[in-house]
C-alpha cells in the first residue's frame, strides 16, 4: 500500500440524500479523530448540497458528490442535474470509486447503506477489498421498525454484503435503548462483527471572529426549537408557533432553528407569524448548533440522531415531536427514551392543540435533566471508536509505523 508522508488516511462515505444526519454524524467523527491523531487525515464523501456552509477540522476535507434526493413515494431523482437518475448515480458511483483509487486509505467508514445508495458503493468494496483495506459499517442506533428493516436489507441482499466486504459493523448507540438489528437474519459470522459504542458525544464548537448569529432571546434563558433539517418539520414548527400565539404570558422565550431544507415558503410565513411575536426569535440555519444548544434551558425537537446526542451531550430537558413518516425511527427513538426518563415525548398523532403544547413548554425546564438517569457508556461513542480506530491503524498491514496520539492536536 502506498504511503503519503507517513499519514494514514481515513474515507467515509456519508449516505446523504435529505437533511443533514448522515453529514453532521460523520463529521463528529472525523473532527474527534483528526483531534487526537496528528498522523490521521480524513476524507469526507457527501452528496449534501449544503456540505460548504459546514467548517471543518483540519487533516478533514469533502469530496461533494452529485446530489440525490429521495421522494415521498421512496423513490429517487437527481438534485439538480438533468441526466436522469441512472446517469447521476453511475457518476456518483464512478466519483466515489476514483476518489478511493487516489486517496488510497488505509480504512474505509461507510454510513448506514452497506452497498451504498442503489450499489453505488459496490465496486469500491470490492477494490478495497482487493487491496486489503479494512471497511466498517456505520449505523445510527435505530433504523426503523424491525420488520421494515428486515424487510429493506432483504431486498437490498445487505446480509451477504456484510459477510463479503465488512470486517466490522458499529452501531452507534446502546443495545438498552435499541437493539438495532432486532429481526434481521444475519449469519453468525455476520453477528459477531457488531460493536455497540454508545452515542456520539458533542462539545460547544469554538468561533472563529464574530459569531454567525446573535440574536436577542439568546442573551438569556430560552427554548431552543430545532427540526434538524428543516424539510419534514414545519408540523413542529407551527404547533410550537400556535402555542406561542394563544399564550398571553409565556414564560420563556423561544428560539426557532427552521432548518436549511424546509420549503422557502413556509420559512417566509412563519417569519412573518415570528414578526408579530416579542418572545419568539427564527432562523434558517445555524451551522454550529450545538452551541445554542449549549446555552437553552431547554430543547424542543423532533428527535433525530444528531439532536438526540447533543440533547445528552449538553444534558438538556427536552420535548421530543417525533416524525412516523417515512420511517419510524424517531418515533422508536423518543418512546424508549422517555420510558427510560431520558426526555418526554408529544405524539403528534394526537391532541395537536395550542393548550397542549402551551402546557408542555412551560413544564419544559423543570423535567428532570437526563443524566439523572446513570446509563454506563452512553456517551462513550467517540472514544471507542477511536479506540476501534487505532486498532485497525497498527496493523502491520496498515502502516509499519504507528499512529501518534496526542492531544488537541489542530
Amino acid at each position: 500500500m502506498q504511503e503519503a508522508g507517513g499519514q494514514f488516511r481515513l474515507l467515509i462515505y456519508s449516505h446523504d440524500t435529505f437533511g443533514l444526519g448522515h453529514l453532521r454524524r460523520c463529521r463528529a467523527i472525523a473532527h474527534a479523530l483528526v483531534g487526537k491523531r496528528r498522523g490521521l487525515s480524513v476524507l469526507i464523501l457527501s452528496g449534501s448540497p449544503i456540505i460548504g456552509s459546514f467548517s471543518f477540522r483540519t487533516r478533514v476535507d469533502f469530496v461533494r458528490i452529485p446530489g440525490v434526493i429521495k421522494l415521498k413515494d421512496g423513490d429517487y431523482q437527481p438534485l439538480s442535474l438533468d441526466i436522469g437518475l441512472e446517469a447521476t448515480l453511475s457518476l456518483r458511483g464512478k466519483i466515489i470509486r476514483h476518489t478511493a483509487e487516489a486517496f488510497a486509505p488505509h480504512l474505509f467508514l461507510v454510513d448506514k447503506e452497506p452497498l451504498g445508495l442503489r450499489g453505488e458503493v459496490r465496486d469500491t468494496l470490492a477494490l478495497l477489498k482487493a487491496r486489503r483495506v479494512p471497511t466498517v459499517l456505520g449505523l445510527r442506533d435505530i433504523m426503523d421498525e424491525p420488520g421494515q428493516l428486515a424487510e429493506e436489507w432483504e431486498r437490498k441482499n445487505a446480509a451477504r454484503a456484510l459477510a463479503d466486504f465488512y470486517d466490522a459493523i458499529w452501531v452507534y448507540g446502546l443495545p438498552q435503548i435499541c437493539n438495532t438489528l432486532e429481526g434481521v437474519a444475519l449469519p453468525p459470522s455476520v453477528e459477531g462483527k457488531v460493536r455497540y459504542t454508545g452515542y456520539l458525544r458533542r462539545d460547544p464548537v469554538p468561533r472563529q471572529g464574530s459569531p454567525l448569529f446573535i440574536s436577542p432571546v439568546s442573551q438569556g434563558e430560552y427554548l431552543l426549537v430545532t427540526t434538524g433539517g428543516g424539510g419534514d418539520g414545519a408540523m413542529l414548527i407551527d404547533w410550537v408557533l400556535r402555542a406561542y400565539e394563544d399564550d398571553d404570558h409565556p414564560p420563556y422565550p423561544a428560539l426557532l432553528v427552521l432548518g436549511p431544507f424546509m420549503h422557502s415558503s413556509l420559512q417566509a410565513d412563519f417569519m412573518r407569524r415570528v414578526e408579530r411575536l416579542s418572545l419568539v426569535h427564527a432562523i434558517t440555519f445555524e451551522a454550529n448548533i450545538e452551541n445554542l444548544m449549549a446555552e437553552a434551558a431547554g430543547v424542543v425537537a423532533m428527535g433525530g440522531y444528531n439532536t438526540f446526542c447533543e440533547i445528552l451531550s449538553f444534558d438538556k430537558p427536552a420535548l421530543i415531536v417525533p416524525r412516523t413518516e417515512p420511517r419510524l425511527e424517531q418515533f422508536i427513538r423518543a418512546s424508549r427514551a422517555q420510558a427510560l426518563g431520558l426526555c418526554r415525548m408529544l405524539d403528534a398523532q394526537g391532541d395537536i392543540s395550542s393548550k397542549t403544547m402551551t402546557a408542555a413548554l412551560r413544564a419544559l425546564p423543570a423535567q428532570p435533566k437526563p443524566s439523572n438517569v446513570p446509563i454506563p457508556g452512553l456517551l462513550d461513542g467517540l472514544d471507542v471508536i477511536g479506540e476501534q480506530v487505532d486498532q485497525w491503524l497498527a496493523r502491520p498491514s496498515a502502516s509499519p509505523a504507528r499512529l501518534s496520539l496526542v492531544g488537541e492536536a489542530g
